[in-house]
């Protein structure tokens, strides 16, 4: 497997500066940008307003910060969990209609095994497979079948290459899901070598790709709790059983005890406004 971080949008971090300033100031995007320009915002200040905005849950402008990534060597089992991320990323993948892996040239089938056939001692029964689907692959089309028929033979372990472009939001939501220790072993090393290639880059906005159990992003755990108690996150994470159960010995101590809502919990939701501000 191999992860290459191709190209970024210039300064990323300004860009997301700009795009947050312009949410909370009375001036123009281009005032904005033009104090920029002079030098009238720091390095440090730019970073500790983003830090504080992301702090918010404010999402939207991550959205305007994007990376593209090379990625190789990774499987179709992969690829298949990997496209179901939708909003946010566009994916080029390397075709088998137009690729045919017939050993000639720069092509090649080099199926992906994992560590559990090894493990297991059955590594050469995965070969063994793997090297007839590879006759019978270059065997039909030899004999005229089209690479996109041929293909049909072709299973889960056999090899693809990505370009992707990502914003900084979705790229989050995959950090969240996919360095998990429930997603499975390779998108999870796939997106830790992503992470990896940003923090030579971008350290400053990498450091938020976390698993959602991370202190920068959700801040618990919520899968099944047998699969928490697994984990090695564990020790330093908590489940969100443990954080209701703390709220709820804090609220019955002072005399508001959790509760499930009431219908008169949501219409009273419904209804509420914010306060006006404090004069003063």
């Amino acid at each position: 497997m191999d992860v290459v971080l191709i190209d970024i949008a210039s300064d990323p971090l300004t860009k997301l500066y700009g795009a947050y300033r312009t949410c909370y100031t009375p001036k123009t995007p281009r005032e904005v940008w033009e104090d920029i320009a002079k030098g009238e915002v720091s390095r440090e200040k730019i970073a500790q307003f983003v830090e504080e905005r992301l702090k918010t849950g404010h999402v939207s402008p991550l959205e305007q910060v994007v990376f593209w990534f090379g990625i190789s060597g990774v499987s179709r089992s992969l690829s298949h969990q990997f496209v179901r991320h939708r909003i946010g990323i566009s994916f080029e993948q390397q075709s088998q209609r137009y690729v045919r892996f017939t050993g000639k040239n720069e092509e090649r089938l080099e199926f992906v095994m994992p560590d559990s056939w090894r493990d297991a001692g059955r590594e050469k029964e995965f070969e063994g497979l793997m090297a007839e689907i590879t006759r019978v692959y270059r065997e039909a089309v030899a004999a005229g079948i089209p690479a996109e028929d041929a293909r049909f033979v072709l299973p889960n372990a056999a090899p693809t290459n990505f370009q992707i472009m990502v914003n900084f939001a979705e790229l989050l939501h995959i950090g969240d899901l996919r360095l998990c220790t429930r997603a499975q072993w390779e998108i999870r090393q796939m997106v830790s070598k992503m992470r990896a290639e940003l923090m030579r880059r971008v350290p400053e906005l990498a450091k938020y790709v976390q698993p959602k159990c991370g202190e920068r992003r959700m801040g618990y755990c919520d899968e099944d709790l047998k699969a928490y108690e697994a984990c090695p996150l564990s020790a330093a994470r908590p489940h969100k059983v443990q954080v209701i159960e703390v709220f709820k010995r804090v609220r019955a101590e002072t005399g508001k005890p959790m509760r499930d809502l009431s219908e008169a919990d949501l219409q009273a939701a419904e209804s509420f406004r914010e306060p006006a501000p404090l004069k003063g």
